[in-house]
């Protein structure tokens, strides 16, 4: 396999072919540069393991998923899962593993600023049944003792996120954020339909759901610093980090989802309760109805952006998609304004009354919209 396209795999037929050791997921995004680079950083560290690697792109708009069909159409180790209409790390990864036929699959990113000259120890690690799941860690000993690839901000962070996921993993685990993993396939398997797909922190679902405590392992690396492609860390990946960890804390009773729709419905009772202070002088129900429809509209641009940001909708498809969570928002809407209006005027304060109407909407706007809009 050469750096830039790979070369086949050759076997001969007379041959009985060996048996598959490991699957290798490369969840991508707009990384089409780093294919073949990739595939040849692996060809050399995985050197006498039968391996296999899944691409799971997200319709990369650079051409990530051409760049490796051309590949795996000459070299049958690659596979190539071409998402229409799914975004998020976590359901690729899901994706990819339930694809593989192998008895361990590993997770790297596709911008290689993951090290895999470590795979050939974590897959003797797990061979040798010395642990269930083999972590690497940027912050474990001298050599993941940086992990400043991320920039300050950033490092930050993942060290908050890390620390908090060890509070609910209870484990000893320096880094249960990573993205960078090798576990034995049957442990994603058992529990594929409790995790959620979207969101970053795939590693941490899988282990908090494990009905019984994995055996770790964790190896140290240094971070390298991005070579193409695109982060895929913002903002609203923060706030589904923290949804994962409420519902992980409920013993999933509740979804992360929902958490989140919650989440965006208390800055919704925010910008409700700000709308209605300024408004009152045009009449109570007046401001409540005005200050209802701009809580509506804020809620639809978050949730578009965080809750589902795998579903994302955008152009055409945004604007028909408020006109749907209006229409479906608008059935509680006059209980909203009912309820705060009774409240009102049996003599708590204004603000009271706004957020009794406000809970009322709640469930029904999350139950409806997340199957009509979503």
């Amino acid at each position: 396999m050469s750096a830039d396209t790979g070369g086949p795999l050759r076997h001969d037929p007379a041959r009985p072919a060996p048996s598959l050791e490991l699957g290798v997921i490369v969840p991508t995004f707009k990384e089409a540069p780093n294919v073949g680079p990739l595939l040849a950083k692996l060809e050399a560290a995985l050197e006498g393991v039968v391996w296999q690697a899944i691409f799971v792109d997200d319709d990369s708009p650079d051409g990530t998923a051409a760049v490796v069909k051309a590949i795996a159409a000459v070299d049958p180790r690659v596979i190539c899962l071409h998402r229409i209409g799914r975004r998020g790390l976590a359901g690729a990864v899901i994706e990819g593993a339930l694809a593989s036929a192998a008895p361990f699959v590993a997770v790297i990113d596709g911008d290689l600023q993951h090290d895999e000259t470590l795979l050939p120890q974590m897959l003797k690690a797990l061979q040798e049944d010395r642990a269930d799941v083999v972590v690497g860690s940027r912050y474990l000993g001298v050599a993941g003792a940086d992990a400043s690839a991320l920039g300050a901000r950033r490092e930050a962070g993942s060290r908050l996120a890390n620390w908090l996921g060890q509070r609910v993993l209870r484990a000893p685990v320096t880094d249960p954020m990573s993205g960078f993993f090798m576990i034995r396939r049957e442990l994603v398997e058992t529990v594929a339909p409790e995790l959620a797909t979207s969101g970053f922190k795939v590693l941490f679902d899988i282990l908090a759901s494990q009905k019984t405590p994995p055996r770790y392992l964790e190896l140290p690396y240094e971070f390298r610093v991005r070579n193409a492609g695109e982060s895929k860390l913002d903002n609203g990946v923060v706030v589904q980090y923290l949804g994962l960890l409420a519902a992980k804390l409920s013993r999933d009773l509740i979804s992360p989802r929902f958490i989140m729709f919650a989440l965006v419905g208390a800055s919704g009772v925010v910008v409700n309760l700000v709308i209605l202070r300024l408004l009152l002088h045009i009449g109570f129900a007046a401001a409540q109805l005005v200050a209802a429809l701009g809580a509506m509209t804020s809620n639809y641009l978050i949730n578009n952006a965080v809750t589902y940001r795998d579903r994302r909708k955008r152009g055409l498809a945004l604007v028909t998609g408020y006109l749907k969570f209006v229409m479906l928002c608008s059935v509680p809407l006059a209980a909203n304004v009912a309820v705060a209006t009774m409240v009102y005027e049996r003599g708590p304060s204004w603000w009271v009354a706004g957020v009794a109407g406000a809970i009322v909407a709640a469930v029904w706007n999350y139950v409806t919209t997340s199957r009509a809009v979503w």
